[in-house]
C-alpha cells in the first residue's frame, strides 16, 4: 500500500543523501592522497573504485527492481492496458547497446578479460538483466493483447441485440 511506497521513497532519498555526501568526500580524499603518491598493487581496490562498485551494484539492484511492479502488474490485470511498449521497447535497445558495447570494448587477452568482467559486473547484469526481464513485459503485451482481443469480441456478442 502507501506506507511502504512511502517508507520505500523514504529509503531512496536516505541512500541518495548518503551517496551524494560520501562520494564528493571521497573525491576530495582521493585528490589529498595523490599529492603522497602509494604504491599499491593492481588487484587492491581503492575507496573510490569500491565505492563505484557498491554504487553498480545498488544501481543494478534498483534497476532490475524497476520491473517487476508492472510485470506483477499486467500479471494480476491480465492486460497491458494503459502501459505504453514504446517505452518498453526503447529501453531494450538502449540496453541491448549499452551491454553490447561493454561487452565489444573487452580486452583481447584472456587474462585481463576476466578482470574486466569483474569490473563491469554490476553494470552487464543491470543492462541485460533488465533486457531480459523487458522480454518478459513483451511476451505479455502478445499474450494480453490476444486475451482483449477475445474478450472484445465476447462483449461485442453479449450486447448486440438478438433480434
Amino acid at each position: 500500500g502507501s506506507k511502504s511506497l512511502k517508507n520505500f521513497c523514504v529509503t531512496w532519498i536516505m541512500v541518495c543523501i548518503a551517496l551524494g555526501g560520501i562520494l564528493p568526500c571521497q573525491l576530495l580524499l582521493r585528490n589529498q592522497d595523490q599529492s603522497a603518491v602509494i604504491e599499491r598493487s593492481n588487484n587492491s581496490l581503492d575507496m573510490i573504485e569500491m565505492s563505484g562498485f557498491i554504487c553498480g551494484y545498488i544501481s543494478c539492484v534498483f534497476y532490475l527492481g524497476s520491473r517487476f511492479p508492472q510485470l506483477y502488474k499486467n500479471f494480476r490485470r491480465r492486460s497491458t492496458e494503459g502501459t505504453s511498449y514504446l517505452l518498453f521497447a526503447l529501453a531494450m535497445m538502449g540496453n541491448c547497446t549499452y551491454g553490447l558495447s561493454l561487452v565489444l570494448k573487452m580486452p583481447a587477452t584472456e587474462s585481463f578479460r576476466t578482470l574486466y568482467l569483474l569490473h563491469h559486473l554490476p553494470w552487464l547484469m543491470g543492462s541485460f538483466g533488465v533486457l531480459v526481464l523487458d522480454i518478459f513485459v513483451t511476451v505479455q503485451f502478445i499474450l494480453y493483447r490476444q486475451h482483449e482481443a477475445r474478450q472484445s469480441g465476447l462483449v461485442a456478442l453479449e450486447v448486440e441485440p438478438l433480434l
